[in-house]
Order: C-alpha cells, then sequence, then structure tokens
C-alpha cells in the first residue's frame, strides 16, 4: 500500500499542503514547531479518522477557521482509493471514499492501516492500564471488525450495568434480575474480547522480542504479559463473585475493561527499573512488532510513521532501526527529523535512498539532494 498523494486545508497549522510522497522513504525536515509532526498526524488522521494526538476534532482545525478538509491518494492492492475529510466546527465530520461518504467511520477502518510511532508513546509505559488497552483494541479493531463490535456492545452494556450497579447504592438493594440479565449480555462480549486479545499478544510477544533483540544488539531479555480476571476462570463466575463489591463500590470491579499488558525487560517492570533508551527500544519494537501482525492478516503493508525517531536512541540503536524500516519488508516510510544532514548520512550508510520534504514559514517543498547535503 502507498500514499501517492497528501493534500491538505486549514489542519493545524498548515494553510494549504499538497505533496507527492516517494514510494519509498520520506521525510519532512525543518526546524521544531513548524508543523512536522502535524503532517503525519495528517496521514493518521485519513487512515484512522482521528488525530494520533488531540481527539477534539475542532481543535485540528487551523485557528480561526472554521472548515478543515484532508485527502488522500492510495494504492491498496492495486487499486485507487481517494480518501477525504471535511470538518467544521460545531458540526459532525464526514469521512467518504472515492466520494461516497461513509455511514459508520467504523466502516473506514482497516482500509488505510497505519503504524505511528511517536514521543508520545511514553504514556504506554508511564501512564495507566486504560492507555495499553487501547493500544491493544487499535491495533486489533483495524483487522478484526467483528472485535470492534463486540467492544461497542460490551462498552455499552457495561456502562448501563455501571448505572444500575450506581442506583442500587443509593437505593441500599440490587435489582438481582436485572443485573442478571446483563451478565448474561456481558459474558460473551468479554469472553470473546479476552480470547482475541490473548491471542494477539501471543502472537505479538515473538514477533516483538526479534525486533528488540535487533535494535539493542541482543543485550536484554524481554516479555509481554496480558494480565486479566479471565485468564483465572470464567467471566460469569467472576462477576457473580463479585457482586457485592460491585454494589459497594457503585461499578463493576471485575472484568476485560480492567485488562492491563506489563512490559518487562529482564525480569524487571519497564516503567521502574528501564533507562530512557530502553524505553524508546522497547516501543519501538512494540509498533515494529504491530506493523508485521497487521501486514500478516491484512495482506497489505501498513503506512508506517516515525515521528521525532533519533531521540534518547544512541547511534547504534539509531543505525539498526533505520536499516530495519528502510527496507522492502515495511514498505512505504515517512519520518521527521530536525536535521536534513543527519537523515541523508543515515540512509546512504545503509544505502537507501529518501526524498526529503522540507517544513517551515508555512511551507512544504521538495529538497533536491544537493539543498539537503548542504542543509
Amino acid at each position: 500500500m502507498q500514499l501517492s498523494r497528501l493534500s491538505l486545508f486549514n489542519f493545524k497549522n498548515h494553510f494549504q499542503v499538497e505533496i507527492d510522497p516517494d514510494s519509498s522513504c520520506n521525510a519532512f525536515v525543518g526546524n521544531n514547531g513548524e508543523g512536522k509532526t502535524n503532517l503525519l498526524d495528517a496521514i493518521h488522521y485519513l487512515a484512522l479518522c482521528k488525530s494520533y494526538f488531540n481527539p477534539v476534532d475542532s481543535q485540528n482545525i487551523r485557528m480561526d477557521e472554521d472548515v478543515c478538509m484532508l485527502q488522500g491518494s492510495f494504492s491498496i492492492q492495486d487499486r485507487e482509493e481517494v480518501v477525504s475529510c471535511g470538518l467544521r466546527r460545531n458540526q459532525k465530520k464526514v469521512f467518504r471514499r472515492n466520494a461516497k461518504e461513509y455511514e459508520r467511520l467504523s466502516d473506514h477502518i482497516g482500509l488505510v492501516p497505519v503504524v505511528m510511532i511517536a514521543p508520545t508513546d511514553t504514556h504506554l509505559i508511564t501512564e495507566g492500564s486504560e492507555e495499553r488497552r487501547r493500544f491493544l483494541d487499535s491495533i486489533i479493531a483495524q483487522y478484526n471488525h467483528p472485535y470492534l463490535e463486540d467492544l461497542v456492545n460490551y462498552n455499552r452494556l457495561l456502562s448501563q450495568r455501571n448505572a444500575l450497579l450506581k442506583q442500587a447504592f443509593a437505593a441500599g438493594r440490587m435489582d438481582l434480575d436485572t443485573l442478571e440479565i446483563f451478565d448474561e449480555q456481558l459474558v460473551p462480549l468479554g469472553t470473546n474480547i479476552h480470547r482475541v486479545r490473548l491471542e494477539f499478544v501471543q502472537l505479538l510477544t515473538p514477533v516483538f522480542r526479534e525486533c528488540y533483540s535487533f535494535i539493542s544488539g541482543g543485550k536484554e531479555n524481554t516479555e509481554l504479559v496480558y494480565d486479566s480476571h479471565l485468564n483465572h476462570g470464567s467471566f460469569m463466575e467472576a462477576l457473580r463473585s463479585a457482586r457485592s463489591r460491585d454494589q459497594a463500590a457503585g461499578f463493576t470491579t471485575v472484568g476485560i475493561h480492567k485488562d492491563d499488558l506489563d512490559f518487562i525487560i529482564n525480569d524487571k517492570p519497564v516503567k521502574r527499573f528501564a533507562s530512557q533508551g530502553q524505553q524508546k527500544s522497547f516501543l519501538v519494537a512494540l509498533k515494529l512488532a504491530q506493523f508485521d501482525l497487521m501486514r500478516d492478516r491484512l495482506g497489505v503493508k501498513p503506512l508506517l510513521l516515525l515521528d521525532d525517531i533519533f531521540d534518547k536512541l544512541d547511534d547504534s540503536r539509531v543505525s539498526k532501526l533505520m536499516e530495519l524500516v528502510s527496507n522492502d519488508h515495511f514498505g512505504q516510510l515517512f519520518i521527521t527529523d530536525t536535521h536534513p544532514a543527519r537523515i541523508r548520512e543515515i540512509f546512504e550508510s545503509i544505502g537507501r535512498s529518501i526524498r526529503c520534504f522540507r517544513v517551515g514559514d508555512g511551507v512544504v517543498s521538495e529538497l533536491a539532494i544537493k539543498e539537503v547535503a548542504n542543509a
């Protein structure tokens, strides 16, 4: 899969941009704050119907403007797909595929698979379990639509069950018949979601280990551990055992909405014991493993977006990473950096070409090789 043209109008700090990327490697270069990351985010937006960084759609519209437009032309398995998005303040966003509007945005998920690696990914390590569940769900949903439907229905029923528990807490008594009805509907959904997540982590782990070993030079042992109440018994038994606790708390205390993914290096939690370089390598390897699984499941190579990837990585790990992601295995690559000359030197050292675009003063323009060398 390839992005052959990207067009923006009033997206974040960009007024109007139109570029024709290279089919292999592309770099957006320039000073901080000029909008390099926003170009990657525009690609992510077209792929997943949302920003990677800001969930509030209206805040992705250029300041003091009322409307924003994005469009991308994609080559996917020998067919051309044009995806467009229109945003208007205080109105619902509109996504179209080949000029036909989607009835549901979820129908678009998976058409344009994408993997993004950014400095903000550290929240997967530093924040709570919700971030890691969201990571799992965002990957699986791109290739497994029944999973996405189950997840939506589970969250709807969970909200209704929690409302019932809150009422029971206030009233001092529980409507067990209604609670049983919710549980009977919740259990098959939660059981399916748990099964798919567990299978995914089991598939992800060996690929992740291989990627991490390549980047780090095989210096550390790593592990991904899927933690769930459903690992220890049936969901229905867990719900029934927790009813008194749920009523006292006013919400559902057990279930797949409490799942977590533990990150381990050398038998110790990454959050507490890993260096910044180890954490960065861990996250990069995790995302590259995500790429492999999505490629195998969807039959196309996702777009790979690397934002400020060199931060906190030593020269050895940078060279290994670029060697890995710039080969044909990974397909089309988009990368940001503040140093054009560094990009050129790295790709020359691994024998790969790259198309560079300078981002600055509200303009995005392609750099010739000579300009890159002198930048």
